[in-house]
């Protein structure tokens, strides 16, 4: 009965992960960012409304879904293994199931800037942001059909173990990734804009900030997972 009860906590142990003091750091920049996100859309920027008529309320989904779904949704599935106390299996298939639903919405997000471009007759894919999101969307499918086969078929041990320290600097490449396309796209939004000392680039500034912030925790958690 006893041994039982030590196999038992073994197993429980094994699974079993804490939300170290990283993801709450990330949480909260990533709330902050939320927030703050909706603030500039709603508040400056006349709202969110893909099937408008209106073309800055059809724009204005792109950096919304680019971030709450695409960044935070992706940043989320790197933590699962933190702040999800569950098996290891349970752990992989939510993962996988946060990863598929970014990729998801940042392809809506791309459409709505493609929808955008159309009513406006303005060119796709010419500024070093297109350029950065479309590379870092294409590769995250690429990385998500890669983890699907690797980790989530069956495999032999050994390629998953030679694989495993791929994977996840694959992740954290397309982390910092889409973080850049975020942030370039701030700065290209801020300078047609022209805002420069109004309340509306300050917001944007501190939005900035805290999407950079929430992308470093994230990354520092899954770089110490075995310390923190």
């Amino acid at each position: 009965m006893h041994s039982g009860h030590q196999v038992a906590v073994a197993v429980t142990h094994n699974y079993r992960r804490s939300a170290s003091r990283l993801t709450i750091f990330a949480h909260v920049f990533g709330i902050l960012a939320f927030i703050l996100m909706l603030v500039w859309l709603l508040h400056y920027r006349g709202g969110i409304e893909y099937d408008s008529y209106y073309g800055d309320r059809v724009f204005n989904v792109h950096p919304f879904l680019m971030f709450c779904g695409f960044i935070f949704l992706s940043g989320e599935a790197m933590m699962v293994y933190k702040t999800v106390q569950a098996t290891h299996m349970v752990q992989k298939v939510v993962h996988m199931i946060f990863q598929l639903g970014a990729f998801v919405l940042g392809v809506v997000g791309l459409c709505a800037v493609f929808k955008f471009h159309d009513m406006n007759n303005i060119e796709d894919v010419y500024s070093l942001h297109s350029w950065i999101g479309i590379g870092t969307l294409s590769l995250f499918a690429v990385q998500w059909l890669a983890g699907l086969i690797s980790f989530m078929a069956p495999q032999p041990e050994v390629t998953r173990h030679s694989l495993l320290p791929w994977h996840i600097c694959g992740g954290r490449m397309l982390l910092y990734m889409s973080i850049a396309a975020a942030l370039t796209g701030l700065m290209e939004k801020a300078t047609f804009l022209k805002l420069q000392s109004e309340r509306e680039a300050r917001l944007v500034n501190f939005l900035g900030l805290c999407i950079l912030l929430f992308g470093i925790f994230v990354d520092l958690s899954v770089a110490l997972a075995r310390y923190v």
